[in-house]
């Protein structure tokens, strides 16, 4: 794809790489707190599967670890190559959480690589416990310096702009702006969550392929259970992020629901098309909701997109974003929670072909949901990288290299792409746990 505009380049190549990253970030943050969860029930309960468990899945985090450093390097890279004049405004204020966040990044690292590789060195396995909580913590925190930038970018906080330039900078109040509660929240438990139904669709899949081993139904059962448990809180936060939009980019909550003249008993909008003239047809109302939503009273008054200058309205295909990602979140707690009751009542359904099916596409269906509500976030700060103060235009690099950099990291995905699918399906190919288990239970046969 090739762009005549470099701003439209850059924009096209951020895109491709936050696309492609944010499933190794995701992954990032959420399987350390499995395997840690996993490894404590195989202590608690004296069952070795989970102990497995906690191995298996620890093996295949490291893979991805691998691949999620060599992203977020490109990521900071892009920064400063594509957006310099952003950089030249906003480094000294986002200096400090990046340094932060790849401090975390390599805490987490440096404790991983010591748990994976020291399974045989401990005596105890209470022992080599201790060595993930500073992985979970190194997890958690990373998440939380990468999403603080994001954060900044949508609600700048913390500094003084006189003529153009960025004075009497304070990080720590930067750090610590309105959009940072519900974002922060937002992309740990939604990281979590995700990191559940990719795991329970690992499961799923190779009940399905004829593995009747318990191994798998445990497997499936927690990560179900306890995604269920962060998709409610997932859809929980979303509240509080409309709250957050109302208050302080209402421009973008008019955009994501098509809202374009202010009125109060303002409903929801869902799914729907738009034609030339603006005019929404085949959409789904729900009354006052809306409102509700964004104020939590029916009868509060929500600005249009009309009242905003058109130059600083976001692209209105952020509505299909956020109802796509609605669904999605939706359809996981619905199959989450039947299956849960279903196990508890004994229902045989969710234990049918048709069910596990479901199961296994809610994997890739959540990674979706996680991606839309990344482009929803992204898009809908538009036209600004600095909301308030300086535009995507304004911020871009003039260069008339961005489309030969667009044909190199697309190559470069791909790789990264194709081998992580590769490696992770030799390593679980040859080395399925039902040979595993079996090699332990002789040893201790042996023994």
């Amino acid at each position: 794809m090739i762009f005549e505009d470099p701003v439209m380049a850059s924009r096209f190549l951020t895109l491709m790489t936050l696309t492609f990253h944010i499933i190794y970030a995701t992954i990032g943050v959420g399987i350390p707190l499995f395997i840690i969860i996993a490894h404590w029930l195989g202590i608690r309960k004296n069952d070795e599967h989970y102990i497995y468990m906690a191995r298996r899945w620890s093996r295949g985090y490291l893979v991805t670890v691998a691949v999620g450093v060599v992203t977020g390097t490109i990521i900071g890279l892009q920064l400063s190559l594509l957006w310099p004049r952003f950089m030249e405004l906003a480094g000294q204020i986002i200096a400090l959480p990046l340094f932060m966040e790849t401090f975390a990044f390599f805490f987490e690292a440096i404790f991983l690589g010591i748990y994976a590789y020291t399974w045989d060195r401990f005596d105890n396995q209470k022992k080599h416990f201790l060595l993930l909580i500073p992985v979970a913590i190194g997890g958690g925190m990373s998440a939380f310096f990468i999403t603080i930038v994001n954060s900044f970018m949508n609600a700048p906080a913390g500094f003084d702009l006189v003529n153009g330039e960025l004075v009497n900078a304070n990080p720590i109040a930067a750090m610590f702006n309105p959009a940072m509660p519900t974002k922060v929240f937002h992309v740990v438990v939604s990281s979590y969550m995700t990191a559940a139904f990719v795991l329970a669709s690992i499961a799923a899949y190779r009940l399905l392929k004829g593995s009747r081993h318990s191994y798998h139904k445990k497997a499936l059962y927690l990560t179900m259970k306890i995604g269920l448990i962060f998709a409610i809180a997932t859809a929980i936060n979303g509240d509080f992020s409309g709250k957050y939009l109302a208050a302080y980019q209402p421009e973008k909550l008019a955009a994501a629901e098509w809202h374009f003249e202010t009125d109060d008993y303002a409903p929801l909008l869902m799914y729907g098309i738009l034609d030339e003239d603006q005019e929404v047809k085949y959409a789904i109302k729900v009354p006052y909701m809306l409102s509700i939503l964004g104020f939590g009273n029916p009868a509060a008054e929500v600005i249009g997109l009309n009242d905003f200058p058109e130059e600083e309205t976001p692209p209105l295909i952020v509505h299909y974003f956020f109802d796509s990602m609605v669904t999605i979140g939706s359809f996981m707690i619905i199959l989450a929670l039947i299956y849960w009751i279903g196990i508890k009542r004994g229902w045989t359904f969710v234990k049918s072909r048709i069910y596990r099916w479901l199961i296994v596409l809610g994997g890739p269906l959540s990674i979706l949901a996680i991606e839309f509500g990344w482009w929803m976030a992204e898009v809908g700060r538009q036209p600004w990288i600095l909301r308030g103060i300086m535009t995507v235009e304004e911020a871009a690099t003039t260069s008339d290299y961005v489309n030969v950099m667009i044909i190199l990291f697309a190559l470069l995905y791909l790789i990264l792409g194709v081998g992580t699918v590769v490696v992770l399906r030799r390593i679980f190919k040859n080395n399925p746990v039902e040979k595993e288990l079996k090699a332990v239970e002789q040893g201790d046969d042996q023994a």
